[in-house]
């Protein structure tokens, strides 16, 4: 289900809790509107084998994003200088407009470390979102 369809819980306080549930908020996002809406997408009409396929390829594209966001791949270098990507997860309140936190998700505990989790819907100890009624 895309994350249209999720309501935000309210982030727990401690600032170790938070930080958490920030990057758990992440990787729900991910795996809501990259993984989910990627398998929605593969043919009705394939075998058990090709969707099988599929699936692992979905997996294994996501991964690699979290590799190029954790900074383990994905940067261009030459002798003097090098590209790279930043990903950020913030938390913004809506009035008045504003960012009330917000982590470069390459400074986190690692994307890499909470897919694997994530893809069997543990998203930490401090609930992240919950189905809209």
């Amino acid at each position: 289900m895309a994350s249209w369809q999720l309501r935000l819980q309210p982030p727990p306080k401690e600032p170790r809790a938070f930080e958490l549930w920030l990057q758990h908020a992440a990787g729900r996002i991910l795996i809501e509107d990259v993984r989910a809406y990627a398998q929605e997408n593969i043919n009705s009409g394939l075998s058990e084998e090709a969707r099988a396929a599929a699936e692992k390829g979905i997996d294994d594209a996501l991964y690699g994003l979290m590799m190029v966001i954790d900074g383990v791949s994905g940067t261009l270098a030459n002798e003097t200088q090098h590209v790279e990507l930043s990903v950020q997860a913030r938390l913004v309140c809506h009035e008045p407009p504003n960012v009330v936190a917000a982590i470069d998700l390459k400074e986190g505990d690692g994307m890499c470390m909470g897919y694997h989790g994530w893809l069997e819907g543990d998203f930490g100890a401090h609930p992240v979102a919950v189905e809209k009624p």
